[in-house]
């Protein structure tokens, strides 16, 4: 038997970037190597996403709280800003209406917390119809259980587990890429 292998294709025409709550309140909570690692993939990903023509979606999870999205991300991510009280991405009406203004299939997903926003998120997107990506060096948790559980469940709800990296070569697709050089530098100048 034949397995179908859509789900696990990426087309940069076809999806969309969603960074989820990466901000600046939540960061001292995180381990400092894992949020360092976070930090340079979805970097990567976002200038990449700009070379790709690949729309960027932010959410601020409680922003008055909790602040808003890091320095470091915030000019990339400025284009759509969502703030939302749910955790799930998808609870917020003004998220899922920009999604759909988007017009694509395929979601990216990167952010924080795995076990929670994330996850969540993940599951809302897969009852909405969309074809979902979880970039695991991309995503963090507090602790190491809750983030092999976030993504274990993500997969098993059937999320695909991806790397920045392999995100990144997918969309692309060939080394005549007219973007290939650009983001073979970024791959190479990520830390």
């Amino acid at each position: 038997m034949k397995q179908d292998l859509a789900k696990f294709s990426l087309d940069s025409d076809k999806c969309v970037l969603v960074v989820i709550d990466i901000q600046e309140r939540l960061v001292p909570a995180m381990p400092s190597k894992v949020y360092r690692r976070l930090l340079s993939s979805v970097d990567m990903l976002v200038k990449a996403a700009g070379l790709l023509s690949v729309p960027v979606v932010t959410t601020e999870q409680y922003p008055q709280g909790i602040g808003h999205t890091v320095a470091e991300l915030a000019d990339a991510c400025r284009t759509t800003v969502i703030e939302k009280v749910s955790f799930g991405c998808c609870g917020e009406p003004a998220f899922l209406a920009a999604l759909k203004q988007t017009g694509r299939s395929q979601v990216i997903v990167v952010g924080m917390e795995a076990h929670v926003c994330v996850y969540q998120t993940v599951l809302g997107l897969i009852a909405e119809g969309y074809n979902v990506h979880l970039v695991r060096d991309a995503i963090c948790s507090r602790s190491k259980t809750d983030f092999l559980a976030g993504v274990e469940n993500a997969v098993s709800a059937g999320a695909v587990a991806t790397t920045a990296e392999t995100v990144l070569f997918q969309l692309m697709q060939t080394s005549t890429h007219a973007q290939f050089r650009a983001i073979s530098k970024l791959v190479k100048e990520r830390d």
